[in-house]
């Protein structure tokens, strides 16, 4: 039984070998582990469409880069808050990660953690998340805030439907209206479109995520798009990937980006064709790499997003 190890010294399944589990003080590990501080990859895919936004919205205000201080803040704020949230998810499903292979030695079904513990910490990082809010407009301000019912609802959305990739695709897409109000204190139509299509993006992305658990998933009643789609997943995951492209495309014409801009989509979408060509349903290994790969596609876009700023700034 998990519970009988000396709390901290429980690596979860899927995050051995990080800082976390060879440098972090003992006591401190369960909590980290609680914020996903040792798999970083959601906090990076939570963050990315703020900076995108904020660098699209640098295209349409013909500004060299969009503001440094945003971009830091986003930064602080993506990691407090996906902390947050998945510390919410986990005192919700605790139940249920005690019964999928890759969930049950998370902090809190491991007994390295109490609810009680974990209800304290996400107060702690919600309040983090509340201080980096707070620095922005009224505007931005109001636009965060209205989030937060999509993120309490998303953990039980796997209860209910097929479709829970829809509600994180909400969720992690909302940073794509957030850079955008924070430099104009108000939302546009290249803002929405770009919403759209980090929307279509999340729900591939997270697609490959969840053939990690599908059979776990499947015993126990719990719902997802990669049961859903099952054989089905690759030609899924071009029209769902496609859809992305086709959106964020939409942000960028509206915006009257450049061809730089056109460049790095291009890539974007090579890389997400690369993704669908190597991706092995069965190989839970593989299924993870591809998600994760996916800070690389972002990091793509965003560079394009930079760059075009940069040069229709300076011509």
């Amino acid at each position: 039984m998990y519970h009988e190890f000396r709390p901290g010294t429980v690596s979860v399944a899927d995050a051995t070998g990080n800082w976390v589990d060879s440098l972090a003080p003992v006591w401190s590990r369960p909590y980290l582990r609680l914020a996903r501080l040792d798999r970083p990859i959601g906090s990076w895919l939570l963050l990315l469409p703020c900076w995108w936004s904020a660098a699209l919205a640098a295209v349409v205000a013909h500004r060299a880069a969009p503001s440094l201080v945003h971009l830091a803040l986003f930064f602080i704020g993506a990691f407090a808050m996906r902390g947050a949230g998945c510390t919410w998810n986990d005192i919700v499903d605790r139940d249920l990660d005690r019964s999928v292979e890759r969930t049950r030695s998370r902090p809190i079904p491991s007994g390295q953690v109490g609810v009680l513990q974990a209800s304290l910490f996400l107060v702690l990082q919600a309040l983090v998340g509340l201080a980096v809010l707070l620095s922005f407009n009224a505007f931005t301000i109001l636009v965060g805030l209205c989030s937060l019912a999509i993120v309490a609802i998303y953990p039980f959305m796997k209860r209910i439907t097929y479709w829970p990739q829809i509600v994180l695709g909400l969720a992690f897409s909302w940073g794509a209206l957030m850079g955008w109000a924070a430099a104009f204190g108000r939302l546009d139509a290249p803002a929405l479109l770009l919403y759209a299509g980090s929307i279509s993006w999340v729900i591939g992305y997270d697609t490959i995520y969840a053939h990690q658990d599908r059979d776990d998933d499947a015993l126990i009643g719990i719902k997802s798009t990669a049961l859903l789609f099952g054989e089905r997943t690759k030609p899924m995951l071009v029209l769902f990937y496609g859809i992305a492209v086709i959106f964020l495309g939409a942000a960028g014409f509206t915006a009257g980006a450049g061809v730089i801009f056109w460049l790095f989509l291009v890539a974007f979408a090579g890389h997400l064709a690369w993704q669908i060509v190597r991706l092995d349903t069965t190989d839970p290994d593989r299924c993870l790499a591809l998600f994760k790969s996916n800070r690389d596609a972002g990091l793509i876009l965003f560079a394009g997003l930079l760059l075009d700023a940069a040069i229709r700034a300076l011509a």
